[in-house]
């Protein structure tokens, strides 16, 4: 059986990480095993923060809205519900937009919002 020489395949696999790695501390980005092991570990970090970042946002929507909303002297909690009864369906982002970038337009749900829940 003919001998097999694995020096360029290792070669090139260390240069790969190693150009992944480029940018991170000291060894991590110069030593193949300490580079490795920060790179596995970036992308635990980046997978679980790609989950949480939504978790994120969506807290964020839900302050903002909570605000905009008491200043016209509702709370959010009644401000879902009434757009429940409504069937709106206009996500928190969405809301959340309209009540920072155009406050008119969310005046007006509001006042949709509160005739809806005076009439239940």
């Amino acid at each position: 059986m003919t001998r097999v020489k694995r020096g360029l395949q290792v070669k090139k696999r260390h240069k790969k990480l190693l150009k992944a790695t480029r940018g991170y501390k000291l060894g991590r980005s110069k030593l193949f095993k300490q580079a490795k092991q920060a790179w596995l570990r970036a992308g635990q970090h980046a997978y679980r923060d790609r989950r949480a970042k939504k978790r994120d946002f969506r807290r964020l929507w839900i302050v903002q809205l909570n605000a905009a909303v008491r200043s016209h002297h509702l709370n959010y909690r009644d401000f879902i519900h009434g757009l429940d009864k409504l069937e709106l369906k206009l996500n928190r982002k969405v809301l959340a937009e309209l009540a920072l970038k155009n406050p008119e337009e969310f005046a007006k749900i509001v006042g949709k919002v509160k005739v809806a829940l005076v009439k239940s």
